[in-house]
C-alpha cells in the first residue's frame, strides 16, 4: 500500500493554510488531476466530499468524510470509490515567527490491481506535485513570502 508523508514550513499562518486545505470545493482550480469536487452534508467540524480525479485515460470518483479541528488538523477518511483504503491526515502547527509547520500523510490502496500498478508508480511524484500546488495556491491567495 503506497504511503507518503511530508513536513513543510510555510510562511503563512496555520489558519490560512487550514482554510486553503479545507476548501475542497475549489480543488479543481489548482490541484493537478482534480477534475471536480462537491462538498455536502456539512456539519460543525465535518463534511462529505465527492472528488473526481483524472489522469490520461484514468478517471475516477471517490467519496470521503472530512473531519477537522479549525486551524489545527484535517482528516480525510474514505467512504466509497475505486479504493480499498484511503486516509490522509494534515496537522497545522502555528510557529512563533508566524509561519505554519504542516505535517501531511496519505495512505491508499486501490481495489483494482491494475489501477494500483498504474497509479502506484506515480504516487510519490503526484504527492510532491500536489504539495507544490497547495504552496503555489497559498502564494496566490495570501501573497508571496
Amino acid at each position: 500500500m503506497p504511503h507518503f508523508s511530508e513536513q513543510k514550513q510555510l510562511p503563512y499562518s496555520a489558519d490560512q493554510v487550514f482554510a486553503l486545505v479545507s476548501d475542497v470545493a475549489n480543488y479543481p482550480e489548482f490541484l493537478p488531476w482534480c477534475l471536480g469536487a462537491r462538498v455536502y452534508s456539512k456539519k460543525p467540524g465535518r463534511f462529505d466530499a465527492d472528488v473526481i480525479i483524472g489522469f490520461k485515460m484514468f478517471r475516477e470518483r471517490f467519496t470521503s468524510r472530512v473531519t477537522m479541528e479549525e486551524g489545527k488538523s484535517l482528516n480525510v477518511d474514505y467512504i466509497k470509490g475505486p479504493m480499498k483504503r484511503l486516509y490522509n491526515h494534515w496537522v497545522f502547527t502555528q510557529q512563533p515567527d508566524g509561519s505554519c509547520l504542516v505535517d501531511f500523510e496519505v495512505d491508499f490502496e486501490f481495489k483494482s490491481r491494475i489501477l494500483e500498478e498504474l497509479i502506484g508508480g506515480l504516487f510519490e511524484k503526484a504527492c510532491h506535485k500536489m504539495m507544490s500546488a497547495f504552496e503555489e495556491r497559498a502564494a496566490v491567495l495570501y501573497g508571496d513570502s
